[in-house]
């Protein structure tokens, strides 16, 4: 009987599929074609059925959907260590506000987020969510590199390099939804920067056009306690009461950091249906407080991780992130039981699609799904011995054993070499806007 012909069959010592959950296949194979799974089958079973001129063998390896950063400026990795162990105001206010309004352009821009995706791609990520000044630039920039991505564009009330007003912010935004409508990597959303950047006539807007639209909202949301207790000394009321007042808690919300979380939060993502980004080591590094993940899971509120930008967690190597959520949470629960490594990896990769809308297209390995796919060397010493795949995934440095990427089935990280990215001409630009940035006097302008 002939075989069935397909683009590429990826064959690898384990493969987590994520759904079902808690499963591990050993010894098995993804069948590709036209970057969709057609199948995932035992590798003997696999090749006895499809044929293929490209067949990748990872032994040693294993094999899994790639990760979603749910939250990040990736522009800002050209910030990275810039401003280090310093109170959140004065890191603000002093070097990156600074920072930012004087050097960011669409130069600075498309540098900084093709620094940030080499990054990403070496440490796992295959897809992320950004918020920053010219979001057209990371756009198109993603779109080179063939990552998957979701670009909220920024309103706030302050100008910046890219627009003046929150009016302009959102005429601006829409015009890039509109270039980006019928792309395959890249969605649009609305990304009111935060309760405390932005007046009620504002989001008030925003709230109208992106229920017109259809559109998701995300949102950085209770991300200190200052903030808190500022809305309640200005408005009477928290942050969260005072956008679903205005209308922005939808069920397409996403609500970015959540470190400072009472009952009456918890029931309000619960009535509303949205959700909640965890960002644990920028969260950590300024100090902002914790976000109270099992907690949220417990109340069937969708939780996804993302990194923030390396300006304030000097890394984006999102499996150096599920690390330090696990041991996080289960430190302030006095519980080793919390957020299993099964969890974790769902964190960052299901539900972080599942906050992103794209629940339908990647996060598993299903038959059906897109083939955003990455492989992880265990043939370390850094990851020997293999009891258990999962646990080297979450409780070991896995992002730098990254060896393989895939989006769409095409082939973006090869032996921890980028395809689609230049890694000398990056880290030329990437030394060049550090020799520029250094030394340069500062003056005072928002932030994302």
């Amino acid at each position: 009987m002939p075989k069935n012909p397909v683009d590429l069959i990826i064959s690898a010592s384990w493969i987590v599929p994520v759904i079902p959950t808690d499963t591990l296949f050993p010894d098995c194979s993804v069948v590709i074609a036209d970057g969709t799974i057609q199948a995932v089958l035992p590798t003997t079973e696999a090749l006895s059925v499809y044929s293929t001129s490209k067949h990748v063998q990872l032994h040693d390896s294993v094999l899994m959907p790639g990760l979603v950063n749910a939250h990040g400026h990736a522009a800002m990795a050209l910030l990275r260590g810039l401003a280090d162990d310093l109170p959140l105001t004065e890191w603000l206010n002093g070097h990156i506000w600074p920072a930012e309004q004087r050097w960011v352009s669409a130069e600075f821009v498309r540098d900084g987020t093709d620094l940030a995706m080499a990054e990403m791609l070496r440490s796992g990520t295959t897809c992320f969510a950004d918020m920053y000044f010219f979001p057209d630039e990371i756009a198109a920039a993603a779109n080179r590199a063939g990552m998957r991505n979701q670009i909220a564009f920024p309103v706030l009330d302050f100008p910046s390099a890219w627009a003046r007003s929150a009016e302009e912010y959102i005429h601006n935004g829409l015009a890039v939804r509109d270039d980006y409508r019928d792309s395959g990597l890249t969605s649009i959303v609305f990304g009111p920067h935060a309760p405390y950047t932005l007046d009620d006539r504002a989001l008030q807007k925003i709230a109208l056009l992106a229920g017109e639209l259809d559109a998701p909202i995300h949102i950085h949301l209770h991300e200190t306690q200052d903030e808190v207790a500022n809305s309640i000394a200005q408005f009477g009321i928290r942050p969260i009461d005072r956008l679903r007042k205005l209308g922005l808690m939808t069920s397409q919300t996403q609500c970015v950091h959540m470190t400072q979380v009472s009952d009456g939060d918890v029931r309000h993502l619960q009535e509303t249906g949205a959700s909640v980004i965890h960002c644990p080591q920028s969260n950590l590094k300024l100090a902002s407080g914790y976000c109270p993940v099992q907690k949220l899971i417990n109340n069937n509120i969708t939780v996804a991780i993302g990194t923030d930008s390396a300006a304030s967690n000097n890394s984006l190597n999102l499996f150096q992130e599920l690390r330090t959520a696990a041991l996080m949470a289960k430190g302030a629960d006095h519980d080793p039981t919390v957020l299993d490594v099964h969890q974790m990896l769902r964190m960052a990769t299901i539900d972080g699609a599942r906050v992103l809308g794209m629940e339908k297209d990647i996060g598993s390995i299903e038959i059906g799904k897109k083939a955003d796919l990455i492989a992880i060397d265990m043939a370390t010493i850094e990851a020997t011995p293999v009891y258990n795949p999962l646990s080297q995934l979450v409780y070991t440095d896995s992002g730098r054993r990254v060896s393989h990427a895939w989006v769409d089935g095409v082939l973006l990280l090869e032996q921890r070499r980028l395809t689609t990215l230049d890694e000398s001409d990056i880290l030329a630009r990437a030394r060049h806007w550090q020799r520029r940035i250094s030394g340069t006097s500062q003056t005072t302008g928002p932030a994302l």
